[in-house]
């Protein structure tokens, strides 16, 4: 009994020396590097657009894929050799956790031969050895042409330091023709004075002042350049320099003369350009004229600048053509020089007429019209050509009445007054009638009678007068005393 109870302390004793010894472990199996597959499109050696999407996976067998790296070599062929290829740009590793990317090869020659390697790296940032890679042939990529149109080079261009209620900065225009078969352009840019790029998708843009260099008033250079579907950038892009013009306002009125003595009723009665130009010189003293049609046309923006008003009669009665005045070119001057501040006042037979010569009246200018936007006048009608006008009614104590200078207008079809006058008839909110529609008791033209021939605007930035009668066939005395009631009412003495 002894030598048993001997033998199991033995035992056990024996088995707690064994528990207490640690065994010993296998050593950690290897890490695996990933696999990585490309998508089969595009296939080996196709021929495809510089702008490719190219698709793959990985997989780790002891871990998982973290992340991708990828790049590519273009090959071009050797002068004179139709098989032999010559390395000519190749890229660096490209990090990315996505499994696929759009790249804009390098693909200036007509042909251009691409190899595209990725691998994938796993979690312990072992490296896939055997990058997947693939053969493809690109065809040629040319930068787009990029082109300024509006404005134009070296033109002048009115301008503010600030934005206001009707200025908002320069108007930029351009566009970009893509020289790529098959490739368009996405993008475009454009930059002031040397300053940065502004990128984004539209082709016409305002530039305010803030982007231009200090002071505003003055030369300053415009570039533009555009991007396409295969990421090339035109290279030289387009700029011009442009001259802004901060207007100065320090001389009060600039008359331009636009009515012909060769028409009628001037060419009837023998009046003569000096007798119209005497005219509005007594009637506006110290005013500067510029002669139309002696000229060549509308003075330059940079004369426009020094003037508070720009005074326009077209005092002849046009017989088939309109008044220049209603041409677009000159219209978009106008519309340039009022954003800015300026104030204008016309005078002239026919002159709303001359906005739709063509036209049937009674007419409504629609929106998106010089007469509708700028003058606020929205139905006009004209009076008969038979004359019937023997002046105009004030129609407040700030304007006195006038009447017709008979004596101008003796024969007929005038007999002493005013045809085809042109009658406000619906105006727009923020104007005034100025003179009303006189005729005789007796007139059979009664519905004239009352009518606005004469509106202003009162504007927040500018103000408009416009006569719808010629202002030579008024009454010199009474003459005199619109235009200075005019000056005064738009603040130019």
């Amino acid at each position: 009994m002894k030598h048993l109870m001997l033998c199991s302390i033995g035992i056990m004793l024996g088995g707690l020396v064994l528990l207490s010894c640690e065994r010993p472990t296998q050593p950690p199996n290897p890490n695996l590097p990933p696999h990585t597959k490309l998508a089969n499109v595009p296939s080996e050696g196709d021929t495809i657009f510089p702008l490719a999407t190219i698709n793959w996976t990985g997989g780790d067998e002891d871990g998982f894929v973290a992340r991708y790296q990828y790049r590519y070599f273009t090959y071009h062929l050797a002068p004179g050799s139709t098989t032999t290829w010559v390395v000519y740009d190749s890229t660096n590793w490209y990090d990315t956790t996505a499994t696929s990317v759009t790249v804009a090869f390098n693909s200036n020659q007509d042909l251009n031969k691409q190899i595209f390697f990725v691998r994938a790296i796993d979690n312990e940032g072992a490296i896939d050895p055997n990058p997947i890679s693939r053969v493809i042939y690109t065809t040629k990529a040319s930068p787009p042409k990029t082109t300024i149109r509006v404005p134009a080079n070296n033109s002048s261009v009115f301008a503010l330091p600030q934005v206001g209620d009707w200025w908002e900065g320069i108007q930029l225009q351009f566009g970009a023709v893509d020289q790529t078969i098959g490739g368009k352009v996405v993008e475009y840019a454009w930059s002031v004075d040397g300053g940065p790029w502004h990128w984004g998708e539209d082709t016409s843009v305002i530039i305010t002042p803030e982007n231009f260099k200090s002071p505003v008033n003055g030369k300053h250079y415009i570039k533009v350049t555009s991007r396409n579907n295969t990421n090339l950038v035109d290279p030289v892009g387009d700029s011009i320099s442009i001259n802004l013009l901060v207007p100065t306002f320090e001389k009060n009125v600039l008359i331009i003369d636009e009515t012909d003595e060769f028409n009628a009723p001037f060419i009837t009665f023998n009046i003569s350009d000096d007798s119209v130009d005497a005219f509005y010189s007594r009637i506006f003293p110290g005013a500067d004229v510029w002669d139309y049609k002696a000229k060549g046309g509308m003075p330059p923006r940079d004369t426009l600048a020094h003037y508070k008003l720009i005074l326009w009669h077209a005092d002849d009665r046009p017989v088939s053509v309109p008044h220049k005045i209603a041409e677009q070119k000159n219209i978009t001057i106008f519309t340039d020089y009022l954003r800015v501040g300026g104030k204008f006042l016309m005078s002239g037979w026919g002159i709303l007429k001359s906005f739709a010569y063509e036209k049937n009246f009674p007419f409504t200018f629609p929106p998106g019209t010089f007469v509708y936007d700028f003058l606020h006048i929205r139905t006009v009608d004209e009076t008969s050509l038979v004359g019937d006008c023997i002046g105009g009614a004030g129609t407040s104590s700030q304007f006195s009445s006038f009447r017709v200078d008979s004596a101008k207008l003796a024969s007929f079809p005038y007999n002493g007054m005013l045809s085809q006058v042109n009658l406000i008839t619906v105006p727009a909110g923020f104007t005034e009638g100025l003179y009303s529609y006189e005729n005789l008791p007796n007139s059979p033209y009664v519905t004239y009678r009352g009518r606005y021939i004469a509106l202003r605007y009162y504007g927040t930035t500018y103000d408009a007068v416009v006569l719808g009668f010629p202002m030579y066939f008024v009454r010199e005395s009474d003459a005199n005393t619109m235009a200075r009631e005019i000056l005064q009412s738009l603040n130019v003495q």
